[in-house]
């Protein structure tokens, strides 16, 4: 617990910077939270470095940074997304009869949020809590589908940042880029045996006001992998009652949302 002081006190600057409408120069942080000048000039390195605080050397001031705007902005997203998602996503696992879940993407992987089981249906290795590689995931391919080519370019700048669990799956950019684009022509990412052998998902992105994918919203159905795979990791088809399914489960919280389509 030694790094807890040091954790409490940058949590506190950053409060402070929040609380102030212009930057703080670093001796008035130190006097009103009363920490000596020498730890409030190091903690406000760390936070630059960062990206939490942004250095002014004109003023001798700081302020808040771009990764800041970032976390509060994930909140706002998350928060009312989790709320309005979960009975949706429960209706879904309902009329399905399979294992629904809603994962947002989170740097190259994703993260569920979200997860509603269905009694005698084959355990997942996903979980509220895990990361999984998004090119791996039907959740992670619907929201890179979605993405700009630019944040797909930045996401994945090189081979060494694609991730494989059984030897399946996109390798390269030159490949994610080909699985994309059957993903946005099919109209929904599918996955078959990427994470778990003998276990498929199909999925939808969720869509913001701005046409933003702010999650993947995904069913996990048993295969008996007879289909022929076409090296995109689709192998067979989904049924079209379950594509049909996550798709207007998708749109629905899209829309909530207040994404308008087209």
């Amino acid at each position: 617990m030694a790094n807890a002081p040091a954790a409490g006190h940058a949590l506190a600057i950053l409060t402070l910077l929040a609380r102030h409408a212009t930057p703080v120069a670093a001796a008035s942080i130190a006097r009103e939270l009363e920490l000596p000048r020498s730890t409030t000039y190091h903690l406000l390195t760390v936070l630059v470095e960062q990206g939490y605080a942004v250095h002014l050397p004109e003023e001798r001031r700081y302020g808040l940074g771009v990764a800041a705007f970032e976390l509060g902005s994930a909140y706002t997203r998350q928060a009312p997304l989790q709320r309005l998602a979960r009975p949706r996503l429960q209706r879904l696992a309902d009329a399905a009869g399979h294992n629904a879940h809603l994962a947002v993407l989170h740097g190259s992987d994703v993260l569920y949020v979200i997860e509603e089981r269905v009694a005698g249906r084959p355990s997942l290795v996903t979980d509220v809590g895990v990361r999984l590689p998004a090119t791996l995931t039907a959740s992670g391919l619907a929201v890179l589908a979605a993405s700009s080519p630019a944040q797909v370019r930045a996401l994945y700048p090189s081979a060494s940042t694609f991730v494989q669990r059984h030897g399946v799956g996109p390798a390269s950019l030159v490949e994610l880029r080909r699985v994309l684009t059957a993903t946005r022509a099919r109209g929904y990412a599918v996955e078959d045996g990427l994470v778990t052998p003998g276990l498929a998902s199909v999925a939808s992105a969720v869509l913001d006001h701005s046409g933003h994918p702010v999650a993947g919203l995904a069913v996990t159905f048993p295969t008996d992998q007879r289909g022929v795979r076409d090296g995109d990791g689709a192998g067979t088809s989904p049924p079209e009652e379950l594509v049909a399914q996550v798709a207007g489960c998708a749109a629905e919280l899209s829309a909530r949302l207040g994404h308008r389509g087209g």
